[in-house]
């Protein structure tokens, strides 16, 4: 999710960087292969929509993260992106979405090798990855928050903060949050790279580290239940010293223009009847994570 061309040299294969993974993706291990066995087809440009039509299932690519795009206690395929993902296809005439899990940095070589047919994982917009795909328009978008102990007792409220006060400061694998720490002066080595959410709420209760960045959705739905830690009030990082604003979409491959257009169509009527924020806020979505962003302003950032 880095926005500038330094951070965008990113740690992940083919240079794709992202939140971390949670738990889900070995649950659908079967299905990724089984979906990778049945992507082998070339298809030629406009074809996309007529054939997932005839064939009345479309295969999504996800990566095990809640709240984006996981497997339940139940079993059950769900978040934010697939939720979305069945009623869209169902209105374009796809009545069946198949799951197909893989790590987040396989998400976009997966797509364009035709192991899926879309991504839905709430896949962040940015300029490095609009040169490997294209992206409808964005269902949201998302500031930062921190997690610090109960109190905020070092007053952690940006990452200029954190570098001021010296803070022993976390973060996950993969997660753009490290370059906006780096950007602000943070060295690198410094920086504590922990699994998850989960665990970097465990480092700030146990006193490990004073602070644990994630997105403010993610922080405020972990930190929801503790005792001992709160989360801060959501901000926009600097990025070149400019306030910078993340934005997640669908994503498909760059000869399947009609398939996003398409999908384009029946986004927009959610967003413009209100039924977009229904369908994402039982996944902890607000208003304050609709957005008005474009996936054109998006990757030229």
């Amino acid at each position: 999710m880095a926005p500038t061309s330094e951070r965008q040299k990113q740690r992940e294969p083919n240079g794709i960087r992202r939140r971390t993974l949670l738990a889900g993706v070995a649950a659908l291990g079967t299905a990724a292969a089984v979906g990778g066995a049945a992507g082998c087809s070339r298809v030629a440009e406009g074809d996309t929509l007529e054939r997932l039509r005839s064939q009345g299932v479309v295969r999504l690519g996800i990566a095990g993260e809640i709240p984006f795009g996981y497997i339940d206690k139940n079993g059950e395929f769900t978040g934010e992106a697939p939720e979305l993902a069945k009623v869209i296809f169902k209105r374009l005439g796809i009545p069946r979405v198949q799951p197909v899990a893989t790590e987040f940095g396989s998400l976009i070589p997966g797509l364009n090798s035709q192991q899926f047919d879309a991504v839905s994982a709430g896949m962040y917009v940015n300029k490095d990855r609009c040169q490997q795909v294209i992206f409808a328009e964005p269902e949201y978008q998302m500031l930062d928050a921190f997690i610090v102990r109960k109190g905020n007792p070092l007053g952690l409220h940006s990452y200029a903060d954190v570098v001021k006060k010296k803070a022993k400061f976390a973060t996950g694998t993969g997660y753009a949050e490290i370059d906006y720490a780096v950007g602000a002066g943070m060295k690198q080595s410094d920086i504590v790279i922990l699994q998850d959410q989960v665990a970097g709420l465990n480092a700030v209760e146990s006193g490990r580290v004073d602070i644990f960045a994630g997105t403010a959705l993610t922080t405020r739905t972990v930190v929801a239940h503790s005792k001992k830690a709160e989360v801060t009030e959501p901000f926009a990082p600097l990025v070149d010293g400019k306030k910078h604003v993340d934005g997640g979409a669908f994503a498909f491959r760059p000869v399947d223009t009609s398939l996003r257009d398409a999908f384009n169509v029946e986004i927009a009527k959610l967003k413009k009847s209100g039924e977009l924020l229904r369908i994402l806020r039982p996944f902890g979505f607000t208003t304050k994570e609709m957005t008005h962003l474009t996936t054109k302003e998006l990757c030229a950032q």
